[in-house]
């Protein structure tokens, strides 16, 4: 799993999610990529699952490019715990994903082999997607809601 070597503090807001992308926006390595359509928490497990599906539908051929890191601590309590007492103890760590964002990159095979890796990455993340090529891209993600 990915996770932060170090962090300055062990555990954080929440935040919010509002707004979209304004960094990570274009296709820079790859031909191909999926984008956010929606904001979301990705775990760093849903993040590996994703890259292994990839990987294992291109018969470790090509290259991928995860562009997303989960540098976000999320706590939680045990069940049937009183209020108070506070806050939890860190349970797993997401990356925060606004709309437009490009979160894994493909290049090095064929268009329909990578749509259809990248079709398969996408059902195990937790959030819409939509799968894109450079062309698409070009000057960052369109409004098309």
């Amino acid at each position: 799993m990915l996770m932060p070597k170090r962090v300055k503090r062990r555990k954080q807001f929440r935040g919010t999610m509002r707004g979209k992308a304004s960094r990570g926006n274009t296709i820079t390595y790859g031909e191909f990529g999926i984008v956010a359509a929606e904001p979301c928490w990705i775990r760093s497990n849903q993040i590996e699952a994703a890259r292994v599906a990839m990987t294992r539908h291109i018969k470790r051929g090509g290259k991928v490019w995860i562009k997303i890191f989960p540098d976000k601590p999320v706590t939680a309590k045990p069940a049937e715990t009183r209020m108070g007492s506070g806050k939890g103890t860190l349970e797993y760590w997401v990356a925060v994903v606004k709309p437009g964002r490009v979160m894994f990159e493909i290049s090095g095979v064929a268009e329909e082999t990578a749509r259809e890796a990248l079709r398969l990455a996408t059902h195990k993340l937790p959030c819409k997607c939509k799968i894109v090529s450079k062309a698409d891209l070009e000057g960052g993600v369109s409004n098309e809601n």
